[in-house]
C-alpha cells in the first residue's frame, strides 16, 4: 500500500468540516432524491448481506427513498468494489465495505481502482470476531498447549479456511505470522465445507465464523480455544481473547458502508448520523448478536483510519505467507 493512497484515503475520511455549511444543509435535505442502492460483493444469505439489509431497510423507512441491497458476487469482492467505484458520487450507490476489501488491496496486483482512493467511508457497522477451533481429537486445551503441540509436531496439522486469501485463511496465517507455528494450509470453497470436513476430521484447526461454529461448540463436537478479537465476544464470554496469550494479535472482520470518491460530504454526513442512530436500535443490536457481530459506531474520519489500519496489517500477513490469488 502507497503511503500517499492511504493519506488521500484519510484525507476523504475527513474533509467533510471543509465545505460551507448552508450549501451543506441545503444538499442534505435534498438526499435522497431518490432509490438508492448498496452494492455487496457477495452472494446473498450470508451474515454481511443480512447486516446490509438490516441497515438498508433502517434507512429506508428514516429517509423515505428505498435503499436496495444490490449482490454482485465475484471476483473476492472486487466486482461489486469496481461498480461502486465507478458510479456517479452522489449517495445513492454505496459499497458494503468488509475484510476482502483490506486484504485484497495487496492480495491483487492488478486491480481497475485503489480501494483506499477510490471509497470514502461513510460508517462502520459491525465487528465480528472469529473463533479458533480445533478438533477433539487435538490434544491442546488451550492457546499455548496448542502452540507447543504444533512446535513438537511440525507440519502434520492442517489449519482449514473458506478459501485462498478469506478472513478466515489471514486470520490463520497471522496467527502462524505471530507465534511461529508450522501448520498446513488446506483452503476450502467456503466456509461450509471446510466446516464439514474439520466436524469430520479431515483437518484439525480452522478461524471459523461463530454464528456457524455455534451450535457445535455447544454440542462439545468441536473445542475452542479462543476468539479473534481484541476482547472477548459477547457470543462466547467465556472464550479468552486471542490476544490474552498472543499480544497484539486481532482479526475481527470489520463491516461498513463506502461510497465514492468526492460524494458530497454533507450526504456521507447525515448518512453517518442515520446508521449510527440505527446501530443504537436495540432491535438492530440484538439481530446483529444474533449474527455473531457486534454493533461499532464510528465517524467516518474513525472508519477510514481504522480500514487504513486493516489494509496496512493484513498487507504484511499476505506478503509473509507470499498469498497468491487463485
Amino acid at each position: 500500500m502507497k503511503f500517499s493512497h492511504r493519506r488521500r484515503f484519510l484525507q476523504l475520511a475527513a474533509r467533510s468540516a471543509a465545505l460551507p455549511m448552508l450549501p451543506r444543509i441545503a444538499r442534505a435535505q435534498a438526499y435522497p432524491s431518490g432509490p438508492a442502492r448498496i452494492v455487496v460483493g457477495l452472494a446473498a444469505g450470508g451474515a454481511s448481506d443480512i447486516a446490509a439489509r438490516l441497515i438498508g431497510q433502517y434507512l429506508s423507512g428514516r429517509l423515505g427513498q428505498p435503499f436496495i441491497v444490490d449482490n454482485r458476487p465475484g471476483g473476492g469482492t472486487n466486482i461489486g468494489t469496481e461498480a461502486v467505484v465507478r458510479a456517479r458520487a452522489d449517495g445513492h450507490t454505496l459499497l458494503l465495505v468488509g475484510p476482502p476489501n483490506a486484504i485484497n488491496a495487496t492480495l491483487y496486483q492488478k486491480l481497475n481502482f485503489n480501494f483506499l482512493r477510490d471509497i470514502a467511508p461513510v460508517a462502520s457497522i459491525s465487528r465480528e470476531p472469529s473463533v479458533m477451533l480445533v478438533t477433539l481429537s487435538v490434544p491442546a486445551k488451550t492457546v499455548p498447549e496448542f502452540v507447543a503441540y504444533a512446535k513438537a509436531n511440525p507440519g502434520k496439522i492442517s489449519m482449514a479456511s473458506s478459501g485462498i486469501g478469506t478472513g478466515s485463511h489471514v486470520a490463520g496465517e497471522l496467527f502462524k505470522m505471530m507465534t511461529g507455528v508450522d501448520v498446513v494450509h488446506v483452503p476450502y470453497r467456503g466456509g461450509a465445507p471446510a466446516l464439514t470436513d474439520l466436524l469430520g476430521g479431515q483437518v484439525q484447526m480452522m478461524f471459523g465464523n461463530t454464528r456457524s461454529s455455534l451450535e457445535y461448540i455447544k454440542a462439545g463436537r468441536l473445542r475452542p480455544l479462543a476468539v479473534t478479537g481484541a476482547m472477548r465476544s459477547e457470543a462466547l464470554p467465556e472464550i479468552p481473547a486471542m490476544g490474552e496469550f498472543v499480544p497484539g494479535y486481532e482479526a475481527s472482520s470489520v463491516y461498513g458502508i463506502g461510497a465514492p470518491k468526492n460524494t458530497p460530504a454533507e450526504v456521507i454526513d447525515r448518512l453517518n448520523k442515520e446508521i449510527n442512530a440505527a446501530l443504537g436500535d436495540p432491535k438492530i443490536k440484538a439481530r446483529l448478536a444474533d449474527l455473531g457481530s457486534e454493533a461499532l459506531a464510528l465517524s467516518p474520519g474513525a472508519f477510514g483510519k481504522l480500514i487504513a489500519d486493516e489494509t496496512e496489517k493484513w498487507a504484511k500477513v499476505v506478503k509473509f505467507a507470499s498469498i497468491k490469488p487463485e
